[in-house]
């Protein structure tokens, strides 16, 4: 067998590690072309071809799908995972060093002084492998591909799709475009979804945090966004005009660390949303004040849509600008000025409908094509230019703020009441203190982000109506097949390594938890699924 062993595990993830695979690289689409050949060494697989396949998800990337499909059996479990990685600036010139985790092991040995303490431990302790990939989520291929060589040899009754993805850490395009694969592979084959696996590593909850957990399910992730746009002026008059910044900044002290968006479950609570990014659409230097101001904002959700997500946003910008008029028109009465006009707020949607009636769909289709057409923008971006160049062809609307989403949209998944998850619960629960006196947590919402966010969505929903109506690229360069995430609705866990410092020069992942403990646990938890009801 090729990936049986704990050495065999460990050369394997190296080699996955070797494959760098950053997101938007050359080696993220180069990547699951080496992983089909890697795969095709089994006899399996050589002898059924057609059940390894690549799926296409845009700009050259592919997913890769790999079915062990067992004659007598329809239970099927899809063992997920993404293959891209986050980038290595933080490496500096040694960058090559964060893909080859035996020498970066043995420089960081070298400078170990160099590190906090609790870093330095884990350095001289030879209990972790350090590399980029190494913990988010390389190892959690190389399991998914034990798991198979081992159904494949020991001729499992069940069936197992590894299911590998590009573009996990910035839009899932790869998840995205997989949903409908799935479904295709289900008719085709005859295959009944149970349980989604997937492997994203333990995730730590504070600083420190020894613990080890799994999950049932995943934490949503959602950005509203506003485009301010401002009346320019000189500097030399500036309050014959009203300067975006100002707007901004209204917004920004409300949005930063609020609790309007705040939820508990499971006694899991959000965290506080932040801004991502925050910046001015003037792109040159001049002393004409900025009319147009973009930022976006993170909102995590559990059990709110998008629908009561933008709802809530729309007030908060509705009142801030409020506040915004408020304090405007009182240092205009102090410098004896006139307003130049009252802020509107207005959603995307609306904005839509007004350019709509005054200029017709021809002039809407044709901003939206000249903006789409842009490789030099990201969808946040476009999203943004389409918006105000809307706006230009309706001055009489500003000052206004416009509402709208920008991608990506993680919507939140919860199948923790599901009796397969139940039972997968107790096994985990009862596998690692008896054999490893580990008493794991369960996380009902994983907090690191995943792809699990497209493996069911509340089939009795329709906000994601609103959304869709709210994100200017939807259709033309970003789309979630909500409707097929509707139908797949099949429970999901989250059961991978321990590690720590996923995205940071030090990630590194438990070598025990790796090539031991989570081999064995996954084992128990396909077996214990083979025999539910």
């Amino acid at each position: 067998m090729f990936w049986e062993s704990q050495k065999q595990l460990e050369e394997l993830v190296c080699r996955l590690v070797s494959w760098e695979s950053r997101t938007a690289t050359e080696g993220e689409i180069l990547f699951p072309f080496k992983l089909k050949d890697e795969l095709a060494k089994l006899e399996y697989f050589q002898q059924r071809p057609e059940y390894l396949k690549h799926h296409d998800a845009g700009r050259k990337r592919n997913s890769l799908s790999a079915l062990y499909r067992h004659e007598t059996a329809s239970k099927t479990i899809i063992l997920m995972s993404h293959f891209d990685t986050v980038h290595t600036k933080e490496f500096g010139s040694s960058s090559r060093l964060a893909f080859s985790p035996y020498e970066l092991g043995r420089r960081f040995k070298e400078i170990a002084d160099d590190f906090p303490e609790s870093v330095r431990a884990d350095i001289l302790s030879d209990e972790y492998l350090f590399g980029r990939g190494t913990m988010d989520m390389k190892m959690g291929i190389a399991l998914h591909m034990h798991l198979l060589e081992k159904a494949i040899a020991n001729n499992w009754p069940i069936n197992l799709v590894l299911l590998t993805v590009p573009d996990e850490e910035v839009d899932s395009a790869g998840m995205r475009t997989a949903v409908t694969h799935l479904k295709d592979l289900a008719d085709r084959h005859t295959l009944d979804y149970a349980l989604f696996i997937n492997s994203e590593p333990s995730f730590t909850q504070y600083p420190g945090d020894p613990n080890y957990y799994f999950y049932s399910g995943t934490i949503g992730k959602i950005m509203p966004s506003v485009l301010f746009h401002g009346v320019e002026t000189h500097v030399g008059e500036p309050l014959s005009g009203l300067n975006a910044h100002f707007m901004a900044s209204f917004l920004n002290q409300q949005m930063e660390f609020s609790n309007v968006f705040s939820e508990t479950v499971y006694g899991e609570r959000t965290p506080l949303p932040v801004t991502l990014k925050y910046y001015d659409m003037k792109t040159d230097y001049s002393t004409q004040t900025s009319n147009h101001v973009a930022a976006f904002y993170n909102v995590f959700a559990m059990e709110q849509n998008a629908e009561e997500v933008f709802t809530k946003f729309n007030q908060l910008v509705e009142e801030t600008m409020t506040q915004c008029q408020n304090s405007y028109e009182t240092i205009c009465q102090r410098e004896g000025v006139h307003p130049v006009g009252q802020i509107r707020t207005l959603s995307y949607q609306a904005l839509y409908d007004y350019m709509l009636r005054k200029h017709g769909q021809m002039k809407i289709d044709e901003i939206v094509t000249q903006y789409i057409a842009r490789d030099d923008l990201d969808d946040r971006e476009k999203s943004m230019h389409i918006a105000n160049r809307m706006i230009t062809y309706c001055k009489e609307l500003v000052p206004l703020a416009v509402t709208l989403f920008v991608p990506p949209y993680y919507p939140a998944v919860n199948t923790s009441e599901a009796p397969l998850v139940r039972g997968v619960s107790r096994v985990v629960q009862e596998f690692l203190d008896t054999n490893y006196g580990i008493i794991p947590k369960e996380i009902h919402y994983f907090n690191g982000i995943s792809d699990a966010s497209y493996t069911a969505y509340d089939s009795h929903d329709a906000s994601w109506q609103t959304y869709k109506i709210n994100t200017p690229v939807w259709g033309e360069t970003y789309t979630i097949p909500f409707e097929s995430m509707q139908n797949l609705q099949v429970p999901h866990v989250n059961i991978g390594p321990f590690g720590k410092d996923p995205h940071k020069l030090t990630e590194r992942l438990h070598k025990q938890s790796g090539y031991e403990i989570t081999p064995k646990l996954l084992e128990a938890v396909v077996k214990y699924c083979m025999n539910a009801p």
